[in-house]
Formats: structure tokens, C-alpha cells, sequence
């Protein structure tokens, strides 16, 4: 039995271990840049391996390694553990316990899986090469994000590649999904406030209106994409919020609005930046109001390293109940594992997740969001693969 084979079997039986763990950290949410309970969890399950692990790494980060008994390189696996501002909806055993905080996007799998591995590789470490790296970052839902701060602390020092999958739910289980270069896009948010004159709802010629202008705006936005950039360039511009008012018959003061930009390349970014305030500009000019604006530049793009993913996709051909690997169309998502593959060589990678609970399931960030357990086994399964054969990659 080759020691991969060794290490499959344990993660075999330390499955019920993960799902056990997956739904505790289920129960007992934080959210990002909060998660104090869940980074002395993570660290409480190394010491008690008898692994002494690095804790607030760049905040709320943990990161524990593991040697083998043979030199080689060092492998860097990554999983997130923050939550969300949401409130479940689900009716099962393990439903968050934590009023409107909800792991709603399977960072607690992620955890879960991760933790298995480590433990599975500590128990054959004596029979392999080199060093593994298991990087439990904080906040990775909400920019600046925990990975920067985390690599910025010296996680990755002295790491030669570096590996990580977001289980997905709407994907089904079995499936794992690649791109080489670009994969997901730079997440960034702006906020705007128009300052309009409010007034009497009856008299509108002595007040300056932020509700119409705010809507203008919000249709004004949509050229941004549609008619500023070349369409052989992707780019998504959303707005996601808008609030003014507080009475029907009264003329709104003030008016905000929210929103996100996805981007792939850097141009493209600055321009849409630009257009925005361009149109903006215009708009309150035309409704002769006065504005604030704010753009906040977010995580960059993932772009896996080409020969990592292809190395990364033929380890997946190989494990058990992987039934597809296929290499997909980027995604306008965001992650901020973008900021790991600046420094060194690596892949992210989907591992499908539909836990088969709905049709179509129900998707990330939302309050019915769940996960097939299973996955978590053919995330860790695939992680392992990739950081011991690499050792000979």
C-alpha cells in the first residue's frame, strides 16, 4: 500500500470526525475579523495532535506544519473560517446557534476537511518528503481580507506551492472544476451619496429630489459596462443597495448607493472606476445635487499558476468518487486566495458540493445554503493528492 493509499484510508475513517466537526463550527459561526472561539478551536485540535501551532498570524489566523521524516519541498494547503451576517433558515440538527450569523458559504467544510487531512498526514509523516503548511486563515469574506495580513506575518515562508478548494454547492458532488491563468475576478465595492434639498412631498419645485436622482443613477450606471468597455472584456458592474427616504409624503434629502465591480484586468478596473464617477458627476449635475463617492479596491483576480492546475487536475482524475474534472469559464466571484498565488506557485480548484436538497440548490450566501458532506471527503482526498505527489512534480 503506498502511503497515499495509507493517507486516503485514514481520511476514511476520520470521516465521521470531519462531519462532526463541520457541524459544530456549523453551530458556532463568527463573523470576520470576530472569529476568536474558532481560531482557539483550530489551534486547540493541533496541540491536542501534539502539534504546536502559530496562532494570530496576521489576527485571527492559525497555521500549524507538519514535518515528514524524508527532505523535500513545502507544501502550503489553505482553508477559510469566517462567517456571515445572515440568518439560517435551515431546519437541521446543526443550525447556527448564533442569531443572524451563518456559515453560508462552506468555510466551516473547508475547516473541517482541513483539519482531517492534518491529522491523516501527521499519522504517516514518518514515510513522506518534505513539509506541510496547513494555513486556517480569518476573514476571507470581507476586504482587506485575512490572507494579506496572514502572508504579510510569514505564512508562507519558505512554501514552494500552494493549494485550496471552495467546495461548491451548486456543482454536483464529484465534479471538480479548474481553470488555468485567470479563474475568479478582482472584488471591489463603491458607496455613493447624493445630497439633494428634501422638502414637502407636495411641493417638489422647492427641493432638490435624491430618490429621483438616485434612480437615474442607477440606470445611468448600467452604461458603464454596456457601452464604456470593450465586450471581448469581461466586467460586472451591481448595484446592490439603495436607501433614501423615510416618509411617503416627504421628498428625500439623501439618497445612497451601494454596489460591486468585477474585474480581470487591471485597465479595466481603473476605467470602470473612473467611468463611474464620470457618470455620477453628470447625473447630479443634471439634477443639480452634490455627491460623495468612494471606491474601494478589493481583492485582485485568482490566477492559478498553468502547470500547478494541470498537476492539480490529473491528481483529481485519480480519487476515489471524483466522477468529472473539467476545466470551466472564469467566475466573476471573488477570493482572496488571489493574494497567495502573487507569491508562490499553485491552483484553487472547485470541489462540486450540491448537497441535492433543492432544484436548482439553493447558493452561496444564502439563507438556506447547505453542503453534501460528502464533498469535504473528496476536497481533503484531492488537497493530500496534490501536496505529496508534488514532492516528485
Amino acid at each position: 500500500m503506498t502511503v497515499l493509499e495509507k493517507l486516503h484510508k485514514k481520511l476514511d475513517g476520520f470521516y465521521p470526525e470531519m462531519v462532526e466537526t463541520r457541524r459544530y463550527l456549523h453551530m458556532h459561526p463568527e463573523l470576520s475579523f470576530k472569529e476568536v472561539e474558532t481560531a482557539r478551536y483550530i489551534s486547540d485540535f493541533y496541540k491536542i495532535l501534539g502539534i504546536r501551532p502559530r496562532e494570530h498570524v496576521g489576527g485571527n489566523g492559525v497555521v500549524a506544519r507538519i514535518k515528514g521524516g524524508k527532505p523535500g519541498k513545502t507544501i502550503a494547503l489553505r482553508a477559510d473560517f469566517d462567517a456571515l451576517p445572515i440568518q439560517e433558515e435551515n431546519d437541521v440538527p446543526y443550525q447556527s446557534q448564533v442569531p443572524g450569523v451563518m456559515h453560508a458559504c462552506g468555510h466551516d467544510g473547508h475547516t473541517a476537511a482541513l483539519l482531517m487531512l492534518a491529522k491523516a498526514i501527521h499519522e504517516v509523516k514518518s514515510e513522506l518528503e518534505g513539509e506541510y503548511v496547513f494555513i486556517h486563515q480569518h476573514a476571507e469574506e470581507y476586504a482587506p481580507g485575512g490572507a494579506k495580513a496572514m502572508i504579510e506575518d510569514g505564512c508562507l515562508e519558505g512554501v514552494d506551492a500552494i493549494f485550496g478548494t471552495h467546495l461548491w454547492a451548486t456543482v454536483p458532488v464529484g465534479h471538480i472544476q479548474y481553470r488555468k491563468g485567470p479563474f475568479m475576478a478582482a472584488a471591489d465595492r463603491f458607496e455613493v451619496t447624493i445630497q439633494g434639498h428634501g422638502g414637502h412631498g407636495a411641493q417638489p419645485h422647492l427641493s432638490k429630489d435624491a430618490v429621483v436622482a438616485g434612480a437615474q443613477l442607477v440606470t445611468n450606471l448600467q452604461q458603464v459596462i454596456s457601452r464604456r468597455i470593450n465586450p471581448i472584456r469581461s466586467a460586472v458592474l451591481t448595484v446592490g443597495s439603495f436607501s433614501s427616504g423615510d416618509a411617503f409624503n416627504i421628498i428625500a434629502d439623501t439618497a445612497k448607493i451601494t454596489g460591486t465591480v468585477r474585474t480581470f484586468d487591471e485597465d479595466v478596473r481603473d476605467r470602470v472606476e473612473k467611468e463611474i464617477e464620470r457618470i455620477i458627476q453628470g447625473t447630479c449635475l443634471a439634477a443639480d445635487c452634490t455627491y460623495d463617492y468612494d471606491y474601494f479596491r478589493g481583492y485582485p483576480p485568482v490566477v492559478n499558476h498553468e502547470a500547478e492546475t494541470a498537476f492539480l487536475a490529473d491528481c483529481a482524475k485519480e480519487i476515489e468518487g471524483v466522477t468529472q474534472v473539467e476545466e470551466v469559464d472564469p467566475s466573476m466571484i471573488g477570493e482572496d486566495f488571489a493574494y497567495y498565488l502573487q507569491h508562490v506557485k499553485g491552483a484553487f480548484f472547485f470541489t462540486g458540493a450540491d448537497p441535492e436538497k433543492a432544484d436548482p440548490a439553493y447558493p452561496h450566501h444564502h439563507p438556506r445554503f447547505d453542503i453534501h458532506e460528502k464533498a469535504m471527503l473528496i476536497a481533503a482526498k484531492t488537497l493530500g493528492a496534490a501536496a505529496i505527489r508534488y514532492q516528485n512534480a
